[in-house]
């Protein structure tokens, strides 16, 4: 009986159906549990801002990763090619001495994860650890006279890495980790001011979730008046800043503790590499507004230019 045509473009990705039940099996929850509070319990200090990436913009791993990915596979082209062998064991020892940053960045990001990520990092990271391991005993064989068996081992290696990055991708791209959660703010809210709410709406240091063209948007009024507005969903994981406490003019994430300045949203603590979009603020008529900072729409109140109006009054920007 023939098969209808289509019917195998409708079937799922085999491969996909896999990482699905991957990101669905709860086996490894206890291990996840216990190794994720170790490394969080880690004194690092500063330091784990540094291996999260929040100097950098984005997350430090997959840029560490091109060290040993780049010369394992080097080697791998030197092994193929008789007379080599010395350049090739020295890129297989650099490649060992550049897992260890990728590695440990890639643990310190992992744990501040969601669950079902943290079940395919677990993967991932079980993945390069066998080719650390079988790439350290090719080494080993290399410079005790067995280059033969060396190379066997560097290329059982580099398939074991290749299996990490399949893994990698699929955290990357299918299940969105270490990327931007706020990137689309200034893509989707329109241009012009919105009004939010009466000042009395927004007690003074409390967070308060508003929604502006349906994106969810923090404000905050300081004792003083002042009012600061960023975008509502955390830029590591998009978690409710809303339901985060308030000091020191910063909002903290409540799910995994990445502070932004309120001022301009930028963010001073990890694990969010990317700060939070942050929104010009007024006063008009006892109300609270907010647009997005350049957006070309001049200052007016009913026609009025407000450019020169006072913060924190009736027509003025209070950021």
């Amino acid at each position: 009986m023939s098969k209808k045509p289509g019917r195998r473009l409708l079937g799922q990705n085999r491969m996909l159906w896999l990482l699905d039940a991957l990101e669905r099996d709860p086996g490894r929850d206890q291990l996840i549990d216990a190794l994720g509070a170790r490394v969080r319990a880690l004194p690092l200090g500063r330091v784990r801002d540094v291996l999260h990436g929040t100097w950098l913009g984005h997350p430090v791993h997959p840029m560490a990763i091109h060290l040993p990915i780049g010369s394992w596979m080097s080697a791998a082209v030197l092994d193929l090619k008789p007379g080599r062998s010395r350049q090739a064991d020295l890129l297989v020892a650099l490649g060992l001495t550049g897992a260890v940053p990728a590695a440990v960045s890639g643990l310190v990001d992992w744990a501040e994860l969601r669950r079902e990520q943290q079940r395919v990092g677990l993967v991932h990271a079980a993945a390069n650890t066998a080719a650390v391991g079988l790439y350290g005993a090719s080494l080993v064989l290399r410079l005790t006279g067995r280059g033969g068996k060396g190379r066997v081992l560097g290329y059982l290696g580099l398939t074991a890495v290749g299996a990490g990055g399949l893994l990698g991708g699929h955290l990357a791209y299918r299940q969105a980790a270490g990327v931007n959660h706020a990137e689309e703010v200034p893509h989707v809210v329109r241009d012009g001011w919105h009004r939010v709410g009466g000042v009395d709406d927004f007690p003074a240091g409390e967070p308060v979730r508003c929604v502006v063209d349906d994106v969810p948007v923090l404000v905050v009024r300081e004792t003083g008046g002042e009012v600061h507005a960023l975008a509502e969903r955390c830029s590591h994981l998009a978690g409710p800043l809303s339901e985060g406490t308030v000091a020191d003019g910063c909002v903290r994430c409540p799910w995994h503790g990445s502070v932004f300045r309120l001022s301009d949203g930028w963010n001073v603590e990890g694990p969010a590499t990317a700060p939070q979009p942050a929104f010009d603020t007024r006063v008009v008529d006892g109300h609270v507004e907010v647009r997005l900072p350049g957006d070309g729409v001049p200052d007016t109140v009913d026609g009025r230019a407000t450019a020169g109006a006072t913060p924190g009054t009736d027509g003025g920007r209070t950021s």
